[in-house]
């Protein structure tokens, strides 16, 4: 059985001789061939060159074509702000700035950056294909959604739910459409990637999410491959509603128990897959912690239904050789990676003494804003709710992917992201706020220190 038989059958729920592993190689694969991020995402050559390099170095049983979910979005009209370590991220929202709907088209293959990534799925599937299983990622619709329209399609889903609707009937025509380009192309697994959904309830989630993700599986299905739903930030309360959306697979990231989702799955004889810790094990840890992370992810998982995997897209700068040690962790050799040091021995993070403080101070962990969605727009919020009170206020953007950040973090007392703090105190946790009510939190705060 290789590597590509390893994973479809987990994704059939089924036992493996070994747990199945797949990293989520995205702008990591740039590093590896000596190019910035932005190089890389432009170029079909450097994709394929990135992705082969990852193949060889990491030896998985499963890989994504690309990780980038704004290729949509850019090809619909979107701007981009490029970064080198980063994917781009979404800069402007159409729908927010007079555009309607009927303004915009589906993509095609000939849009956007969409020549350039059917051009290296195809090689990479031609390629890698029969031993490999090749992963399509696309955007799911919530997020695509938020992506056109902004932070507002929150005040929609309560104030206008029939134009919310109409949007995600739009954006769930888009990934259709793309999920075909990329089965055309060779995928075998299509992953709906929908980070934003982790920002609403359960209850809004089977209203605006469940029958459209519901409609992409279905047709994926139809399709005779395999669709895959990932979410990132902490989901736990919506794994149940993308259960009944009926993917063949939930990924998850280190917000959520794996020990909570593989019983949930379990539940649904859904197959799962995470979740290896991005930040404090793939790019601050040792090769050592990365094989007791990922000893420890296989402990839970067990051998039925279970893909290893980071939680997300690895970080430009992990360290090869982290990466290398799961995999040979996976392929039984681990003995020359077993030497370890703490991550985050010496590394230290002076707290301000938030009473005496000048100005209020507002604490935003992320992931990274330029990279992560939820982490992006929560953000925008907190800049949004500050206008005006530089004098009073400041906010720090705490990217996790800096080990003083993560120490920072646990002094805090925080434990997902995006999290927000204000004047030391835990106030939003995986929530982006709601501007005003932020602002009048703020407000609030100034007043208390007489500022």
């Amino acid at each position: 059985m290789n590597g590509k038989h390893l994973v479809l059958e987990a994704l059939r729920n089924n036992a493996t001789p070994r747990t199945p592993w797949v990293p989520f190689v995205g702008c990591h694969a740039a590093s590896l061939i000596g190019v910035d991020a932005e190089q890389y995402f432009k170029s079909a050559e450097n994709i394929f060159k990135g992705v082969s390099k990852a193949i060889e170095l990491y030896r998985p049983d499963g890989i994504p074509a690309l990780f980038d979910l704004q290729v949509e979005a850019e090809a619909m009209g979107c701007s981009l702000q490029w970064a080198k370590d980063n994917p781009p991220s979404v800069s402007s929202h159409p729908l927010e700035q007079g555009l309607k709907l009927s303004d915009l088209k589906i993509p095609s293959q000939n849009d956007g950056r969409f020549p350039i990534v059917l051009e290296a799925t195809k090689q990479i599937c031609d390629t890698f294909g029969r031993d490999i299983a090749i992963y399509g990622l696309i955007t799911g619709p919530f997020t695509l959604a938020l992506h056109l329209r902004g932070t507002d399609i929150f005040y929609d889903m309560i104030d206008d739910p029939d134009s919310m609707h109409e949007l995600m009937k739009f954006c769930t025509t888009v990934a259709l459409n793309t999920a075909d380009m990329y089965i055309d192309a060779g995928c075998d697994v299509i992953a709906v990637v929908d980070p934003m959904t982790s920002q609403i309830s359960p209850e809004n989630f089977a209203d605006f999410v469940s029958p459209y993700a519901s409609e992409i599986f279905n047709h994926i299905r139809s399709k005779d491959k395999f669709g895959s739903f990932f979410v990132c930030g902490n989901a736990k309360r919506n794994i149940e509603e993308m259960c009944k959306c009926k993917p063949d697979n939930i990924s998850i990231d280190e917000n959520i128990p794996l020990e909570y989702v593989k019983e949930i799955c379990s539940k649904y004889g859904i197959s799962f897959g995470g979740n290896i810790k991005l930040t404090l094990t793939m790019l601050f840890g040792t090769p050592a912690d990365n094989i007791n992370d990922a000893q420890n992810c296989c402990s839970i998982g067990g051998n039925k239904g279970y893909i290893l995997s980071p939680g997300c897209d690895i970080p430009f700068a992990v360290p090869s050789e982290n990466i290398k040690a799961i995999s040979s962790f996976i392929h039984g050799e681990v003995a020359e990676f077993m030497q370890s040091t703490s991550a985050l021995e010496g590394v230290e993070y002076n707290l301000p003494d938030y009473k005496n403080e000048k100005k209020v101070i507002i604490d935003v962990i992320t992931l990274d804003s330029e990279s992560c969605a939820p982490c992006q727009y929560m953000m925008n919020a907190v800049k949004a709710a500050c206008e005006g009170l530089e004098d009073k206020v400041e906010y720090i953007e705490h990217k996790i992917k800096q080990k003083e950040s993560v120490v920072c973090m646990l002094k805090l007392g925080a434990s997902n992201v995006p999290t927000i703090c204000i004047d030391g105190e835990i106030r939003h946790v995986s929530i982006i706020p709601d501007v005003p009510a932020l602002r009048s939190e703020i407000e609030e705060q100034i007043k208390k220190k007489g500022l």
